[in-house]
């Protein structure tokens, strides 16, 4: 009994993980900021630490979740990229 217990609460667990991460980054963002203000009132965090893991949890972790933050493109004909043309000397 106690097996199917620990491995129903794996099974939940990555299926919340999966959800957080593919969910949209704006839903993502606000579902932060309601669960730190939450652990803030239960009296788990102060503010500070509240606000630290709301910008934790909001972040993206890497592509696949686009809200156009830029993460995933490169900047065109930035300044370094001048500087080392293909030009024979």
């Amino acid at each position: 009994m106690t097996q199917q217990i620990i491995v129903g609460l794996i099974v939940a667990l990555a299926a919340l993980y999966a959800v957080w991460r593919w969910m949209p980054a704006g839903w993502r963002r606000a579902a932060a900021a309601r669960l730190a203000s939450g652990s803030q009132r239960a009296g788990l965090v102060d503010a500070q630490r509240a606000q630290q893991l709301a910008a934790s949890l909001a972040k993206s972790s890497g592509c696949g979740s686009c809200d156009t933050c830029g993460s995933c493109s490169t900047p065109a004909n930035s300044p370094a990229q001048g500087k080392h043309s293909t030009t024979a000397h």
